[in-house]
């Protein structure tokens, strides 16, 4: 685990029914600003990147028709390398999906500008490890 480290806590995926709504409250409740709205990978509904210190960390809301308190995610940022580590163990982890299915390498996620391994802890709780060297990890495949 030398070359894996958490950076920081990334963003909070936060699942909504109406994201301009949200946007809106967000903005006025809790002074939060609108980083970015990323459609770039064809997908209209989101998310759209909220923070209240600049874009360090950040609340992503997704719409969804299953929106609800039951639906959030924790991201948590590393490097390129740590990106790579972490991945490199996904077979002796046995961590497992929301369905329950086991986590693999297959299962690494290329957004186009950043890489995710979506995963849930023992109760279930879903948690992502991101990376924004996109270049750095596509390199090291």
């Amino acid at each position: 685990m030398a070359d894996f480290r958490v950076e920081r806590l990334d963003h909070v995926h936060v699942y909504v029914k109406d994201r301009d709504r949200a946007v809106r409250w967000y903005e006025d409740v809790l002074g939060l600003s609108k980083q970015y709205e990323d459609t770039d990978h064809g997908d209209g509904r989101g998310p759209v990147v909220m923070s209240s210190d600049g874009g360090r960390t950040h609340l992503a809301l997704i719409q969804s028709n299953d929106a609800g308190p039951h639906l959030r995610v924790i991201a948590f940022r590393v490097d390129a390398k740590g990106f790579k580590a972490f991945a490199a163990r996904l077979g002796s982890l046995d961590l497992r999906g929301l369905k329950g299915e086991r986590i693999t390498a297959a299962d690494v996620v290329d957004h186009g500008d950043t890489w995710s391994i979506y995963f849930c802890d023992p109760d279930g709780n879903p948690y992502e490890v991101t990376t924004y060297d996109h270049a750095g990890f596509a390199a090291s495949r």
